[in-house]
């Protein structure tokens, strides 16, 4: 199975480049990996939210056209545990999923027409994280979740 993460711009800080690379490489031990950095308009920030959520949902949903099995990491989706997500993995790997994407929404959130498009939701958290951070906090979760899955020493429940 190949995984990718779906984002909207490219990361900005160089610190959380750096502790994504770190995941990115470790994850690529498990399973063909890539972050998907899908070009945000140029006149994004001068466009109202509803109107940059639909422009974003639009490359959004061109891009999943790739992919047979879709979650979006979104707040209002289902919380679970380290463990539980391991077990979400591991379900999504059994049923023969070729290539799984999990996306990243803008700013201010997803469009109605990928909310429509994508029922599958997971939460990172009930507290609103900033898209970027959400970037590094998935992957290390994602990591951790091929760690259980391997039963490898990395996560201490």
């Amino acid at each position: 199975m190949k995984i990718a993460v779906l984002n909207i711009g490219r990361t900005g800080d160089s610190w959380l480049k750096d502790g994504l690379a770190l995941y990115e490489n470790r994850l690529r031990h498990y399973v063909p990996f890539e972050m998907v950095y899908l070009q945000e308009p140029r006149s994004a920030k001068n466009q109202s939210e509803k109107m940059q959520k639909e422009n974003e949902g639009k490359l959004i949903l061109s891009a999943l056209e790739n992919y047979d099995y879709r979650v979006l990491l979104d707040e209002r989706g289902k919380m679970m545990s380290s463990t539980g997500f391991s077990n979400f993995l591991q379900n999504v790997m059994n049923r023969g999923t070729r290539n799984l994407a999990f996306v990243t929404g803008g700013p201010y959130g997803f469009s109605a027409e990928v909310y429509q498009a994508v029922p599958e939701r997971i939460s990172l958290s009930e507290m609103t994280l900033s898209h970027q951070m959400v970037r590094l906090l998935f992957l290390e979760q994602l990591y951790r979740g091929f760690t259980i899955i391997r039963g490898e020493p990395y996560h201490h429940a």
